[in-house]
């Protein structure tokens, strides 16, 4: 199973990993059109904690067993057998926030942006070719690759 794993000792809290999270979910996948010209605009889906002097970014474990798929009342969150991924469908999320509760890393936003509340997880990039925020981030505090076992 492929996922992203942070390296807090070089993170040096610029966000970028957030910001071009929100450029791979906007529609253009264009910095300035997502950021300038997109209603709503797109939201990241990685959260960036900043426990000064250590900031580190917080995205999706995609757990062997994960917590937010046993609580979520909707099957909105299900495991994908075949990628392993934590994957959320909206159409069937209810906005309940028990999978918000039930994280124990706080990787599930609510996005209240929308009318209906919905909520938000990285996804990994899913129909793109490589997550942008590892992509992106100028440290190379995020790298993507194999894990064996569960993210606990």
């Amino acid at each position: 199973m492929e996922r992203v794993f942070v390296k807090p000792e070089v993170c040096i809290g610029c966000h970028l990993c957030a910001v071009w999270c929100a450029v791979a979910h906007s529609r253009s996948k264009n910095i300035i059109k997502a950021f300038l010209y997109e209603e709503p605009r797109p939201l990241p889906r990685v959260i960036v904690e900043e426990r000064l002097p250590l900031t580190f970014a917080l995205p999706c474990r995609h757990c062997a067993e994960p917590d937010c798929v046993f609580a979520c009342i909707s099957g909105a969150l299900y495991k994908d057998r075949q990628t392993g991924r934590v994957v959320h469908d909206a159409s069937r999320c209810v906005g309940c926030c028990s999978c918000v509760m039930a994280c124990p890393y706080g990787c599930i936003i609510l996005n209240n942006e929308e009318e209906e509340k919905k909520v938000l997880k990285c996804d990994l990039c899913a129909g793109l070719e490589f997550p942008y925020c590892v992509r992106h981030c100028p440290n190379g505090a995020l790298v993507y690759g194999s894990t064996k076992g569960d993210c606990r």
